[in-house]
């Protein structure tokens, strides 16, 4: 069997070609799963936008300090937030730290999640169901309810939900269910806040991200399905993009809507 590395390229995050516009100048970001992944190059390119970029991350103290150097590099302030998302005391804390901090929000990216495959729905024990929903949907709450109040007029949350929550996934059932309820929070919260807060969605494909390492176990077809129609899978700078379009001046017709990046799977929401 190959290994999963034979199948994922080294994660690209943001490149050269990518020129910054000032298109968040003077914004302040807060992202959520921001030391790795998605979340990482929506840092990246928040910051050569103008942005100051806070990012939370659980654990991995190594990576949340290279995107503050990546952050750096762009000459962007950073901030480096480690917090539990299932813990609301823990969510409310972040919120506090970027308010004390810049005095306000004006992006919230709700991008940090986990996942778990299992072969069938019997495998699936109370307690991961519980974790996939405290992390991919309790935390979104958590953190959306408790910035509302810090963000103004005209500013933006953006979720990332996954084409899983469109097409399913029958190894991914949890996972591919919190998402579909952020689907549901981003449309209802949407038509709550109309005319004051824009929020709406990101849905990738299948993305050369850690989450993915949870298939190293996984046979071989398994981890070829993984790509996408266009025979691949996708990179975190490919993503990042939309996030920066929904969070600008660019996006302010926009709300209540998901925008799709999965490398051509087929879509129905």
């Amino acid at each position: 069997m190959k290994d999963l590395d034979d199948f994922l390229p080294d994660p690209e995050y943001i490149d050269d070609q990518y020129r910054g516009a000032d298109k968040l100048a003077g914004k302040r970001a807060l992202i959520s799963g921001g030391d790795s992944g998605i979340g990482r190059a929506v840092a990246l390119h928040f910051a050569r936008e103008g942005a100051r970029v806070a990012i939370i991350y659980h654990s991995a103290d190594d990576k949340a300090e290279e995107t503050r150097r990546g952050l750096e590099a762009e000459g962007a302030e950073a901030l480096v937030i480690r917090a539990d998302l299932s813990d609301r005391a823990a969510c409310d804390r972040a919120i506090r730290t970027v308010v004390d901090t810049w005095g306000g929000i004006d992006v919230l990216v709700n991008n940090a999640g986990m996942q778990k495959p299992y072969d069938d729905l019997v495998d699936v024990d109370d307690d991961d169901w519980r974790l996939h929903f405290a992390v991919n949907i309790d935390g979104i709450f958590y953190l959306s309810r408790a910035a509302l109040p810090h963000m103004a007029e005209g500013t933006s949350i953006i979720n990332t939900s996954s084409v899983n929550a469109f097409v399913g996934n029958d190894t991914l059932l949890p996972y591919t269910t919190t998402k579909g309820a952020i689907v549901s929070f981003t449309r209802a919260l949407a038509k709550q806040q109309m005319g004051r807060i824009r929020v709406n969605e990101v849905a990738p494909g299948p993305i050369n991200t850690d989450i993915q390492s949870v298939f190293a176990d996984f046979d071989e077809d398994i981890l070829k399905n993984m790509a996408a129609p266009m025979g691949r899978v996708g990179q975190p700078r490919e993503v990042a993009p939309a996030y920066v379009f929904l969070a600008s001046r660019d996006g302010s017709f926009v709300t209540g809507q998901t925008l799709h990046v999965n490398g051509g799977m087929i879509c129905n929401g």
